[in-house]
């Protein structure tokens, strides 16, 4: 009984709330006489109408009519809880408890609906911020995940073309020691031997056959010189001392600039992986030096120290803007770009220097496989030539 009591006085009070027609109010006024018959009291048909009216009616009512809707609402409660009032109370005590008792109904009613409606939305809004928060950190995860995956296959590939490059010059290098340097030889061991064995007296003829032997010897001296800047056969025989020593003395030679060159045995003790990427830095900042510091001297040094080594190229020549030139495009660019990556490739740490009045400064940071000799701690230096 109550439950059909419940059901038809939700679908009469909608109904008055929609159409506000006084067959509506007779409605009331029946279902509060039902309700009497059911032995409801006054306050279980209060529950049930803040009830309908908190759950179903107001949570699809702008903020703005509520107030009114509710009023409205109230008059059909009065009218609805008349029956059961008239029998408790005489008429005019009844009609006053009545008044009271609506507007406290409906001030409750709108203060609970209003709260139940602004902690609905501040809940709504919190879940959807929480989700938002999630769905961009995972965004953001996966993003940084293929952005690490990207930089270590880009790494992968860098080195690997590095070591094929040198592969491939220690190839051509040997290639033009071995073949073409010893066929040039031969020619002009040839010439020399036809020079001597000539039994005329043709000064055209010995005239010419010089001549031949002084381009085969300079075509020999270019073919070294190539096989050196491609890969120093020194660097494999005898170590990177020795190469650096050389090199240091062609290009001193070269370019006329002093070259202060210092270093300690220990660095004998690196792999040969490690030479090579210090001896290639060596001789990319050296080239760079030759090419646009307009210096007069450069001082390469070895130290070390506790962490293991350093390296440090320094002339005095003009400055520049590091970040500039490592964002910029050109050939001197790549070359700061490749000595980075060949020092990273064997586990370094590589540093541009550069400041007016200081010149630049190219600064490698390298551990040492284990702990240099005593006998390690012994320096060697290169005296600069005379230009």
């Amino acid at each position: 009984m109550k439950r059909k009591l419940a059901k038809l006085y939700r679908s009469a009070l909608r109904a008055y709330l929609k159409h506000g027609v006084p067959a509506s109010l007779d409605a009331a006024r029946g279902l509060g006489a039902q309700a009497l018959t059911a032995g409801l009291q006054t306050l279980d048909l209060a529950k049930l109408h803040e009830e309908i009216l908190i759950q179903e009616v107001l949570p699809d009512v702008p903020p703005r009519k509520r107030t009114a809707l509710i009023r409205r609402a109230g008059v059909f409660f009065g009218v609805a809880i008349t029956p059961i009032e008239e029998t408790h109370r005489g008429g005019r005590e009844a009609v006053v408890q009545l008044k009271k008792f609506i507007e406290t109904l409906s001030q409750r009613t709108v203060e609970l609906a209003a709260a139940n409606l602004e902690l609905s939305l501040e809940i709504a809004q919190r879940k959807a911020a929480e989700e938002a928060l999630k769905k961009s950190e995972q965004h953001y995860a996966v993003l940084l995940r293929r952005s690490d995956l990207l930089q270590e296959q880009l790494r992968r590939l860098s080195r690997q073309i590095i070591t094929a490059q040198e592969d491939e010059r220690r190839k051509i290098s040997r290639e033009l020691h071995d073949v073409i340097a010893q066929t040039l030889t031969g020619i002009n061991i040839r010439l020399a031997t036809l020079h001597a064995a000539a039994t005329t007296d043709s000064k055209t003829l010995e005239r010419n056959i010089s001549r031949t032997q002084r381009l085969v010897e300079k075509s020999v001296e270019i073919v070294h010189q190539f096989a050196r800047e491609l890969r120093p056969a020194v660097l494999d025989d005898l170590g990177l001392l020795p190469a650096l020593q050389s090199y240091v003395k062609a290009f001193t030679q070269r370019t006329k600039l002093h070259v202060h060159l210092k270093v300690f045995a220990g660095i004998e003790e690196l792999g040969i992986n490690q030479r090579t990427v210090l001896y290639r830095v060596i001789q990319e900042a050296l080239t760079n030096v030759a090419r646009h510091a307009k210096a007069t001297q450069v001082e390469v040094s070895f130290q070390r120290h506790a962490m293991g080594l350093s390296l440090k190229v320094h002339d005095n020549g003009k400055s520049f803007l590091v970040d500039d030139m490592l964002h910029s495009r050109g050939r001197r660019r790549l070359g700061l770009l490749g000595m980075r990556e060949r020092v990273e490739m064997i586990g370094g740490q590589f540093e541009i220097v550069s400041a007016p009045g200081h010149g630049t400064a190219v600064q490698v940071q390298l551990p040492l496989p284990k702990p240099p000799a005593a006998s390690a701690e012994k320096l060697t230096t290169l005296k600069p030539e005379s230009p």
